[in-house]
């Protein structure tokens, strides 16, 4: 029988934009030759069915899933699922840049569903139920699949526009999940500090799995590769991905992963320094040249004060104490999540937050989620120079002399890219200070591809230049890693 086309899914539940907003500041806090092909030339879906659309979707089951709609789309980018209600564009604004294209022609199969779980802070779907999947079967596949995990505290669709598309039109299975808790009150769920973010690292290695099935299943083989990535949080994953279950993947892509150490830096190690030294820098004055001195000493670096004041605003606070929260709730006593944008001096004031004085139960809690930097697979890693979120220098720096330390620098590349920030959407407000990093994601994703599938070395670690003189539709479109 012909697969049907079922009734699109409800709409997915909005958010204010107000609780939008403060979840992007939360660390908003990814082959064979037959995975080089073009979606035109790919290979064909099954025994006997060439490239027939939504072939096997009425025998496609996602392991372990407690809930699944599997429907028949003529578009699974963007430039179809906005209008059929199977993304959510509240979940990925922000994240891009204005004028990032489209790509289209990409019919398939969407399956949206959910593992057990206990908590419900999502309400896509109406559903009100955590731990939330997306799985997208493209007609034509080139052979491989992508999964994914989000950035900050956002759901499933969060890297439709600045991973998913471009995969997909590349002929890739995709696969995502919204980590098993969302917002930035996360850190309710779970019985220990620490629990909530370690389900994070669970929730992907169960996605990974059930989509390897799920693809198998689709085009009667397993994937040739499996390549994660992940911007923020989501970078996070791959790094602990592969640095614990190399098995499940061929590669990662790093994009301006979270660093958790448990004797730092991490980011309750810098973002208090933030909070403490703003305040007398943006007032002026005889204090002022002094506060900017220490916020450079904790990270933040020289030439990224333009960007200080947005992310005062809206990242550095509720960053540290949402997360904060979630590993050293004892911290403010019985206040949920500390008082926003407290002084310094204020009793129990996240400004005053001293990570390395905390009691030991504080870091056994970040060391249940803290990184080791040995990866068991290809990995590259990039990040912007003008990252003041999660400053370079107390990052990516840091994790990749632990991956070198731990004696698996081979399997690592790390670029550094210039005028490169957090959030991408800032670069349309500072086009002449700042680049998007979505191109040079692009660029590293394709190194990967090379490297895995034995046909090209990527270029040496180095920072990456920003072209003199170049346009933003020039720098939006292309990011040479050599």
């Amino acid at each position: 029988m012909l697969p049907h086309h079922t009734p699109p899914l409800g709409r997915p539940g909005r958010r204010t934009r107000a609780s939008r907003s403060t979840a992007l500041g939360a660390l908003a806090l990814a082959a064979a030759c037959s995975l080089l092909v073009t979606p035109a030339t790919a290979a064909p879906v099954g025994p006997g069915t060439p490239d027939a659309h939504c072939a096997e979707q009425a025998r496609l089951h996602v392991p372990g899933a407690a809930r699944q709609q599997a429907d028949c789309l003529n578009e699974l980018t963007t430039a179809g699922t906005v209008a059929t209600g199977h993304t959510d564009p509240a979940d990925y604004a922000g994240l891009t840049p204005r004028d990032l294209s489209t790509p289209s022609g990409v019919p398939g199969i969407q399956i949206d569903g959910y593992f057990p779980d206990t908590s419900t802070t999502n309400t896509n779907h109406g559903w009100h139920h955590d731990s939330q999947f997306v799985i997208r079967l493209p007609d034509h596949w080139n052979g491989g699949l992508v999964v994914a995990g989000t950035p900050g505290n956002r759901e499933q669709y969060a890297n439709d526009r600045a991973i998913a598309d471009w995969v997909l039109a590349r002929g890739y299975a995709y696969a995502a999940t919204d980590k098993g808790n969302t917002g930035t009150a996360f850190y309710r769920d779970g019985r220990r500090p620490g629990d909530a973010i370690a389900e994070w690292n669970t929730r992907l290695t169960q996605l990974t799995r059930a989509a390897r099935t799920v693809v198998t299943q689709r085009y009667h083989r397993p994937p040739a590769r499996t390549l994660a990535t992940g911007m923020s949080n989501g970078g996070y994953l791959v790094r602990w991905q592969l640095e614990h279950h190399p098995e499940l993947y061929d590669g990662g892509v790093d994009w301006e992963g979270t660093l958790w150490r448990t004797d730092g830096p991490n980011p309750l190690t810098f973002l208090p320094a933030a909070l403490r030294h703003y305040p007398a820098y943006a007032a002026g004055g005889p204090g002022a040249t002094e506060a900017a001195a220490a916020l450079h000493r904790a990270g933040f670096p020289v030439g990224s004060e333009f960007l200080w004041p947005y992310h005062h605003q809206v990242y550095w606070d509720l960053t540290q104490r949402i997360y904060r929260e979630e590993v050293d709730p004892g911290y403010d006593g019985d206040t949920e999540a500390g008082t926003p944008y407290c002084a310094s001096g204020t009793p129990a004031c996240d400004a005053d937050y001293a990570y390395p004085d905390r009691p030991d139960a504080v870091h056994r809690a970040v060391d249940r989620i803290a990184l080791t930097g040995r990866i068991g697979k290809p990995l590259i890693t990039l990040q912007g120079t003008l990252d003041v979120l999660l400053p370079i220098s107390q990052d990516s720096d840091v994790y990749a002399r632990m991956v070198h330390q731990a004696g698996r620098g081979s399997l690592l590349r790390y670029y550094r890219i210039e005028g490169g920030t957090h959030t991408d959407s800032l670069a349309d407000a500072f086009p002449d200070r700042l680049r998007p990093m979505v191109p040079c994601h692009r660029s590293a994703f394709t190194a990967l591809e090379r490297w895995i599938a034995g046909t090209g070395r990527p270029p040496a670690d180095r920072t990456v230049a920003r072209p003199a003189g170049a346009d933003p539709a020039t720098l939006l479109t292309s990011c040479s890693l050599r």
